[in-house]
């Protein structure tokens, strides 16, 4: 009990693992369970059916798990489902998902999420995240694995950020963004690949080459979208190294229905 202030309110019904901190003046609801060796700082609100994993750290003024901001909630017990190891910086606010949708807005392991993000209802997102400060997203976005939002990003609802993509500062994503892409501008739009960061991650100068001659025949050769992923497809044959990331840019088309940024 010495890991949490007095001035906090824990509802007796939450279900706090013993070797969670909790900060001044934080109010848990009852519906709430986080798990081992997460801090919580003080002034923070924590609401609703929501799951938080084990080693997260949430800083102060947080607002995580508020019910959605959309007009057909009608209190049904949606939900927010936080992983592990995530960092969650000051005045985030991460909302419950809808009945609309999945039922619930989900976070997964390892991001890094900076002041000011607001996660609206139903936003998927994976693993290796980065969300500068002020990213905003609209309710339905799917994030994949690595992505790096910049500050001031904006997404439009049901945009899908495929893995590894990255926008610039103020960006504003009005339609999917394939993985490997980096988009820029009001309207977003394509900008190359997001080679330093595929650098840092480990890929080799072949595969990253294979990616670029990859984006290049989705933007640069002129080919209608069709014609394109049929060339993606004999891409991957002919470079066995960066077969599977090929394959991962190749499925993000195939799946794709608002779009690609252009």
């Amino acid at each position: 009990m010495e890991r949490i202030h007095p001035t906090a309110i824990i509802d007796p019904k939450a279900r706090l693992d013993a070797s969670v901190e909790v900060g001044a003046y934080t109010l848990i609801g009852p519906d709430v369970t986080i798990g081992a060796r997460t801090k919580i700082g003080p002034h923070t609100v924590i609401e609703g059916h929501t799951t938080i994993g084990c080693d997260n750290h949430i800083f102060q003024f947080a607002s995580i798990g508020a019910a959605p901001q959309d007009k057909k909630y009608a209190g049904e017990p949606t939900r927010l489902e936080i992983g592990d190891r995530n960092t969650i910086r000051e005045f985030c606010t991460f909302n419950r998902g809808t009945a609309q949708d999945a039922g619930a807005t989900r976070v997964g392991n390892d991001n890094w999420i900076m002041a000011y993000v607001h996660l609206a209802h139903d936003c998927q997102l994976g693993s290796n995240i980065i969300l500068a400060n002020n990213a905003t997203l609209a309710g339905h976005v799917h994030l994949g694995d690595w992505v790096f939002l910049g500050g001031f990003t904006t997404v439009h609802q049901f945009c899908h950020i495929g893995a590894h993509a990255m926008t610039a500062f103020t960006a504003a994503v009005s339609q999917d963004v394939p993985p490997f892409v980096t988009a820029a501008g009001n309207r977003a739009v394509p900008a190359g690949i997001n080679s330093e960061g595929l650098k840092r991650r480990g890929f080799t100068p072949e595969q990253i080459a294979a990616i670029k001659r990859a984006y290049k025949l989705i933007y640069r050769a002129g080919l209608p979208l069709d014609e394109a992923k049929a060339a993606l497809k004999e891409e991957e044959h002919k470079s066995p190294d960066a077969a599977p990331h090929i394959r991962l840019l190749r499925e993000f088309l195939e799946s794709n229905t608002r779009g690609i940024i252009r």
